[in-house]
């Protein structure tokens, strides 16, 4: 009998219940560790670099020029026609036909985690762009020039967030490895570009797959793409029509 009140007395104690929770809830921990606040935290060290010293790193000039070694008229046309497909042009008509696609399978909560982040992703380049103005590359006549800031890359920032929400909304589906190799490919690709065409630094491109990346994984925590709440049976429609519990928590309190 003692023993009994003594496990019940161990299972309600603080300790236990903090036990408790951090293994029901690890691997949303460590998605936020690894995903939000790592990216995040290199992020800010590289803004912090760039915002004291805007020649950026050691290692920034000595990429480019060695990129910039290998140039050649083949290559030259291939990055200018390359780079168009990494801009908020070529992202923009992707995503509204994949918001279009949810709309009409009544997706709202992968919906709004689309449009968020999307949005939300252009707006925080913009800002920080016009926070941090740092001047982008002169080190040779570009063939494809840019004339706004350079910190965080625009078409680095755009390409990751686009390869992420279509990473997140593919959670559920056999073909993510896919989109992850050939996402993968693509954001590499489009990073060659920005660096081969001169107009960008090596840390504006890291610099904005890392805040892309930690924003894609942060709103993605919050919102809960995919994610159909629980109904009896003969309720079930496969769609994301209606809130979570808590949420209805959280707007009846309002």
């Amino acid at each position: 009998m003692d023993r009994g009140k003594k496990v019940n007395q161990e299972r309600n104690s603080p300790l236990s219940f903090l036990k408790n929770l951090l293994i029901a809830h690890w691997r949303s921990l460590l998605l936020l560790l690894i995903g939000v606040y790592l990216p995040l935290q290199m992020f800010g060290l590289l803004a912090l670099e760039v915002r004291e010293n805007q020649a950026g790193f050691p290692w920034d000039l000595p990429i480019l020029l060695g990129i910039h070694s290998l140039a050649q008229p083949q290559l030259d046309m291939f990055a200018v026609v390359l780079t168009r497909i990494g801009s908020f042009w070529t992202a923009f008509p992707i995503l509204s036909a994949i918001a279009l696609l949810l709309w009409q399978r009544k997706k709202w909560r992968s919906l709004t985690y689309l449009i968020t982040t999307g949005l939300g992703s252009a707006i925080i380049n913009r800002t920080t762009k016009e926070i941090m103005h740092r001047v982008r590359p002169q080190l040779w006549e570009s063939l494809a020039p840019e004339f706004d800031y350079a910190f965080p890359s625009g078409h680095a920032m755009t390409s990751m967030t686009l390869v992420m929400i279509l990473i997140i909304l593919a959670k559920s589906h056999p073909w993510r490895g896919l989109v992850v190799i050939f996402g993968g490919l693509y954001v590499l690709a489009i990073a060659w570009t920005r660096l081969y065409l001169g107009v960008h630094f090596p840390s504006d491109i890291l610099a904005g797959w890392m805040v892309a990346i930690a924003w894609a994984i942060g709103v993605s925590i919050i919102i809960k793409p995919n994610l159909t709440p629980a109904k009896p049976i003969h309720h079930q429609t496969g769609d994301e029509t209606s809130l979570l519990p808590e949420e209805e928590t959280q707007l009846s309190k309002r």
